[in-house]
């Protein structure tokens, strides 16, 4: 099956030491700056649309109005994986792979004209080895995929930066996923993964948890309505911002209802960057703007 685009993403980090700037721990004159990408999927709640379909690059072409650096795709070769049929002459098989795979490079190179990288997340072993032959520069893993121990070793076997989504999952499960992976190049992203979530179940709090618990950057991948949710989790120090983006939000299917049209997505990128700035460094002293009230404002008594 060729990817279809399903969604946005907004990463939050400072360049690390990787071939993919992926999120890390690491500060830049006391603080963070906002790294985006375009995340697409691999169903069809998108009309069918394919990677080679003009709609899908003006997708990624929006993602990079909105100054995303990345775009990112699923992959699943094996169609058996979410109950679809998997018989296929040799024939077949060896025309959709081509196929596919032309697709991908299509992607990539449009990608790159617009200075955006690429990557996908695998759903399947042979996903991997696909990807791996188009050498992207990280993998992701789907929350769906955190308990596919045979998938998660495939991943790890690559070396390569891995992104790991936690949707649906017990602490237990994220533990042994991460035993897997190792935490030397991870980047975990809390989820929740309810389409649209209420806010009630956002738990937000969770993302300090995680950067305690694993020691690793940790991101917010939400299903929400609205950027509230989202712009607080930057605030709780999340490392990556997360979201589905659509052209409209009143299109069939419920991840567009939990989606952001273009200009959300501008919006949560601009927001970000203010928060960054906002926050600061954490050290307490007079600004310049502050001078001149101190000056004839201030009073001091003995």
């Amino acid at each position: 099956m060729a990817a279809t685009l399903e969604r946005q993403l907004a990463l939050h980090h400072h360049p690390a030491a990787l071939p993919l700037r992926l999120p890390d721990r690491r500060f830049q004159n006391g603080a963070q700056t906002c790294f985006s990408g375009v995340e697409n999927g691999i169903r069809k709640p998108h009309n069918g649309r394919t990677p080679r379909d003009p709609a899908q690059r003006g997708h990624v072409h929006l993602g990079h109005v909105a100054r995303c650096g990345c775009t990112k795709f699923e992959s699943l070769l094996d169609e058996s994986t979410i109950g679809n049929d998997a018989d296929r002459s040799p024939h077949e098989a060896r025309h959709q792979d081509d196929q596919r795979r032309h697709d991908y490079q299509q992607i990539a190179k449009h990608a790159g004209n617009l200075g955006m990288q690429w990557f996908a997340s695998p759903w399947d072993v042979p996903s991997v080895e696909f990807l791996e032959d188009l050498d992207v520069v990280t993998h992701k893993i789907a929350s769906s995929s955190v308990t596919d121990r045979e998938l998660l070793r495939a991943v790890a076997a690559t070396g390569k930066p891995v992104l790991l989504s936690t949707g649906m999952s017990t602490l237990e499960e994220v533990d042994a996923a991460v035993e897997i992976l190792g935490t030397g190049k991870l980047v975990i992203l809390h989820a929740t993964s309810t389409y649209p979530m209420p806010p009630e179940e956002a738990n937000l709090r969770t993302i300090p948890l995680l950067q305690r618990r694993y020691g690793v950057p940790v991101g917010y991948s939400g299903h929400e309505r609205g950027l509230q949710i989202s712009l607080a989790a930057v605030t709780l120090g999340a490392a990556a911002v997360a979201r589905h983006i659509t052209l409209a939000r009143t299109m069939w299917g419920s991840d567009h209802a939990a989606s952001l049209e273009p200009g959300g997505l501008e919006h949560l990128v601009r927001d970000i960057r203010v928060i960054e700035e906002a926050l600061g460094d954490g050290v307490k002293r007079v600004f310049p703007g502050e001078l001149e009230p101190r000056q004839r404002l201030r009073r001091t008594t003995a």
